[in-house]
């Protein structure tokens, strides 16, 4: 059976969301969030100390957007994801690293400089400006969704728009979500009430 390590809407949500939307098995292991920091024997499990950590047999992951691909290639049927011969292929592709690279890595150095490091540490400025970065990289998926299009890319739900999506669930968590354009918060709160979003959230409770 598969085997999820994961935190409370960490980038673990991700995969979590997956796992759900197939309606996969799977086995859930909940740490506290740093697990580094808080749970110091995850370490010999995930060397790194970070959050995804997946299993499926021989496979062992890290990346929470390469895992999501993973699941749908492997165990999708095609329901989450875009076939090469699909003009969407690349955009897929794009939109699912996107969600990642562009907008939730600038999004993990304002929760560093702005909550998790101690008072002395916190660098105001630091959180502003990757705020910002993030909020101006926000307009390809904004205006991407302009024309009223229900998903990212191929006209169905994928694992671009989870990708995407957490990252708007992560500015939630960090207060700047009524800064993101229109569109988006209207994408996203349809996509909270999808089935598989509404367990995923259930089974981390």
């Amino acid at each position: 059976m598969m085997k999820l390590w994961h935190c409370k809407d960490a980038r673990s949500f991700r995969v979590l969301w997956t796992l759900e939307e197939l309606g996969l098995p799977y086995e859930l292991v909940t740490l506290p969030f740093p697990p580094r920091w808080t749970q110091p024997e995850y370490l010999a499990t995930n060397p790194l100390g970070t959050i995804p950590y997946f299993e499926d047999g021989p496979a062992k992951m890290t990346e929470s957007a390469a895992i999501c691909e993973y699941l749908a290639v492997k165990h999708g049927a095609g329901t989450l994801g875009v076939a090469p011969a699909e003009d969407d292929f690349g955009a897929w592709l794009n939109w699912l690293h996107h969600g990642e690279a562009t907008l939730t890595f600038p999004q993990t150095l304002v929760f560093r400089y702005k909550i998790l490091e101690k008072p002395e540490r916190r660098i105001p400025q630091v959180a502003e400006d990757y705020k910002r970065w993030f909020l101006a990289r926000t307009v390809l998926a904004e205006n991407t969704l302009a024309d009223g299009r229900e998903f990212l890319c191929a006209g169905r739900f994928t694992v671009a728009d989870i990708s995407v999506a957490y990252a708007l669930l992560f500015a939630g968590t960090l207060r700047h979500l009524d800064e993101v354009g229109p569109n988006l918060r209207a994408w996203w709160e349809r996509l909270q009430t999808r089935d598989g979003f509404v367990r995923a959230k259930a089974a981390q409770a």
